[in-house]
């Protein structure tokens, strides 16, 4: 049987419990939860000119799999939509969660919420997942986008101990080393949406290389004229990937 890696010595027990802080001051079940991010399919938002768009791999495992059913957009209110890198449960709670703020806050004040208030909720339970015994980090990060009723666009990425910050141009997942220099060079502010869509394809390209398809990729955009949600077309992706 094979020796299982061994922690150095100043690092053993201070992962077996959330929270217990290394005496270098670190949380090392936060840590592994990031590493898990870094595992997952590769997803990508971008602030355009008309609007926001999400743009995300979905990893076919097997080619007996539906592509259909595997679901990486999701939509939280009509103005408001999300994806994400990491474990799929975790993503799927939190999802969850800020779907029924987002109803709460509809039915409450009779007005659409606003993207930062969604943010908000979901890295609140992202912290408290951080300091109470008997639980563990949630192993994913979101893209949370919209279109506000003032008309500007937002993009926040959450990390999975609760932190986030608003983007411009943001991506998660096992490809953000290799896509993250990439956007920074060829985004602008200027992008229509339909150029977002073939720039961050266009970024996935050069991450899955041969294993590049269209079936694997899934895409959704909020305009600034509608405020609404909708899913790409099939076609419009294979426009773009040409």
């Amino acid at each position: 049987m094979k020796p299982q890696p061994q922690l150095p010595m100043d690092k053993m027990g201070y992962d077996r419990s959330i929270t217990m802080f290394s005496p270098d001051g670190r949380l090392l079940q936060v840590e592994y939860a990031k590493k898990t991010v870094k595992q997952g399919s590769t997803a990508i938002g971008m602030v355009c000119s008309d609007g926001v768009v999400l743009v995300a791999d979905k990893r076919i495992t097997n080619k007996l799999i539906v592509p259909e059913a595997i679901e990486k957009m999701f939509e939280i209110d009509g103005h408001v939509a999300a994806t994400f890198s990491g474990i799929t449960p975790d993503a799927r709670v939190l999802i969850g969660r800020a779907q029924l703020k987002a109803q709460q806050h509809a039915v409450t004040f009779d007005s659409k919420i606003d993207v930062i208030s969604i943010v908000k909720e979901i890295c609140d339970l992202k912290q408290i997942c951080t300091q109470s015994a008997g639980l563990r980090p949630f192993g994913c990060s979101l893209l949370v986008t919209g279109v506000e009723e003032d008309g500007t666009s937002k993009l926040f990425v959450t990390d999975p101990f609760g932190n986030y910050f608003q983007y411009k141009a943001a991506v998660i997942g096992e490809g953000e080393d290799e896509v993250e220099p990439f956007l920074q060079k060829k985004y602008k502010p200027a992008l229509t949406m339909e150029d977002g869509l073939k720039l961050a394809i266009a970024a996935l390209k050069q991450v899955l290389k041969k294993e590049f398809s269209v079936e694997r990729i899934d895409a959704s955009y909020i305009s600034l004229a509608g405020k609404r949600y909708h899913k790409f077309p099939k076609d419009k992706i294979k426009q773009a990937a040409v």
